[in-house]
């Protein structure tokens, strides 16, 4: 069962938005909500291989004959490119002219981006560059601040550091990033704020809090530790499964993305999480429950780029968007499961 929450816009006229990252766990997602709640969307994608590609094809396919059970599939476009070229994002903004850009394409993990912080760096910080020089290239066409699209940007709770004091808030210190995958996501968030400083370009930072849920990446905590139970593989218990995460589930995320694209402000940060972490230790037993199925738990160090906690005050984005996270825990681990069988398993 998919939960998606629909934004009534009291019959507004219908926007057209852009999706980066839209093959993606988490863009496959925003496309269908966006789109069920009347938006047209075109999404972007370059189809990389951080991943194996056929799984971002498959998140397609699944937002694809969704809109067309509900009728709905001429109202999503979908073209592969990539952000890091200049020249076709600036030919992609001539071609279309979009009320908002919801920005979720990235290089995303920390352990990875430690390994390649040159190419995490190109993608977060010259991509993110390249769409916010065209999202406010319209200024020389029309010369007017208010046609400027809303722009809202994917972060991550990453930024925080290694803060001891929880739950995270949006005025805490963030200057001491522990990974290039942190440091490239800050520097997403500054650049946005310059140009809504010179240019008045509307835009929201959701920072993310350990996102997980249907058609999430294999390279996930979540996704690994259902995996490895399911096929009888050691399950790494980092810090004796006291690390704690603010495990959010999918459609929680995309309500506050949504949230965030119909309720533009000057300049935001907001986290988007639960506000109630659990143990790594709990949520392996939450899908040991689920699979039916023991795992083979393995004590492991804390990976040097990771913290042992993580937690999010959402008061910010619940008087700012609405914002009301639904799915607990044990809801979400069935739900992904369910998930993980069906497109998966072909069960």
């Amino acid at each position: 069962m998919y939960h998606a929450f629909i934004v009534d816009k009291g019959g507004g006229l219908s926007r057209t938005l852009l999706v980066t990252g839209a093959a993606g766990f988490i863009g496959s997602h925003t496309v269908r909500t966006l789109v069920a709640q009347g938006d047209r969307v075109v999404g972007l994608d370059n189809l990389n291989d951080y991943y194996d590609p056929a799984r971002k094809r498959a998140n397609l396919d699944e937002v694809r004959q969704a809109l067309t059970r509900n009728g709905s599939n001429e109202a999503f476009t979908f073209i592969q490119g990539d952000i890091r070229n200049r020249q076709t994002v600036e030919e992609f903004f001539s071609s279309h002219e979009f009320d908002g850009i919801v920005h979720l394409a990235a290089m995303a993990g920390v352990r990875v981006s430690i390994e390649s912080p040159h190419l995490y760096c190109d993608v977060n910080i010259n991509g993110t560059l390249n769409l916010l020089d065209a999202a406010v290239g319209r200024l020389g066409r029309r010369g007017r601040r208010d046609t400027l699209p809303t722009f809202v940007f994917a972060s991550t709770s990453s930024v925080y550091g290694n803060t001891e004091a929880l739950p995270f808030r949006e005025s805490d210190s963030c200057d001491r990033p522990l990974a290039p995958y942190a440091a490239s996501k800050k520097a997403g968030e500054l650049l946005g704020y310059s140009y809504h400083h010179v240019y008045g370009l509307p835009f929201t930072a959701l920072r993310f809090f350990t996102v997980y849920g249907p058609r999430g990446r294999p390279d996930m905590m979540a996704y690994r530790v259902l995996d490895n139970i399911f096929f009888g593989q050691d399950v790494p218990l980092y810090n004796s499964g006291n690390m704690y995460r603010d495990w959010t589930f999918v459609s929680d995320i995309v309500h506050g993305v949504v949230s965030a694209v119909d309720r533009p402000f000057g300049y935001e940060i907001l986290n988007l999480g639960r506000g109630e972490p659990v143990s790594l230790a709990e949520f392996v037993q939450v899908i040991e429950e689920c699979v039916g199925q023991k795992a083979n738990v393995v004590s492991a160090p804390m990976p040097e780029a990771d913290v042992v906690s993580t937690c999010a005050d959402i008061s910010r984005a619940r008087e700012l968007l609405g914002y009301a996270p639904q799915i607990p825990v044990r809801e979400g681990v069935s739900l992904f499961w369910a998930w993980y069988q069906k497109n998966v398993l072909g069960r």
